[in-house]
């Protein structure tokens, strides 16, 4: 199963996608144009000492977040359900969205190759996406360390007015 090679970069108009939410609730992208700014976050997975630290920290920055007129998005392969025990479990503000087949993974380009006990395995390298209100991407950082990245989104989100 290839992955896609295709890093996306700052200037080019975001992949639309629609993924369902922790409440199996239509999440559209388009949506959001001339409303918010998006902060889309892809994480490898649910309840994972990394993935609940940057989720958490995000959360923690929720209001400042508003205060830029941004919404905080996250994606994985998890499904809805495992989606809604982790924000429950940890009182998250942030949105997850499911994306069990990888489609909207791949057009950002966020799928690896790993190999785990001798078995190549498809894998989320934890990238972020900055898209404004209208649709464009302003920052496509991959491969971003999950301790304090939220606080240096905020800041990159700072800079855009």
């Amino acid at each position: 199963m290839p992955t896609q090679a295709v890093a996306l970069q700052a200037g080019m108009e975001a992949p639309h996608f629609e993924l369902p939410d922790a409440d199996m609730e239509t999440f559209k992208l388009v949506g959001q144009q001339g409303k918010h700014n998006v902060v889309l976050y892809f994480y490898p997975r649910d309840d994972t000492p990394g993935c609940t630290m940057e989720a958490n920290e995000f959360t923690d920055l929720e209001e400042a977040f508003a205060q830029q007129d941004t919404i905080v998005v996250g994606v994985s392969r998890d499904d809805c359900i495992s989606h809604a025990c982790f924000r429950d479990k940890y009182g998250l503000s942030v949105l997850l969205l499911s994306d069990p087949d990888a489609r909207i993974c791949r057009k950002y380009g966020v799928m690896y190759e790993k190999e785990v006990d001798g078995q190549k395995k498809l894998a989320i390298k934890r990238s972020t996406f900055v898209i404004d209100k209208t649709g464009t991407l302003r920052h496509a950082l991959y491969a971003v360390q999950a301790h304090g990245h939220a606080q240096e989104i905020l800041t990159l989100i700072k800079e855009m007015k």
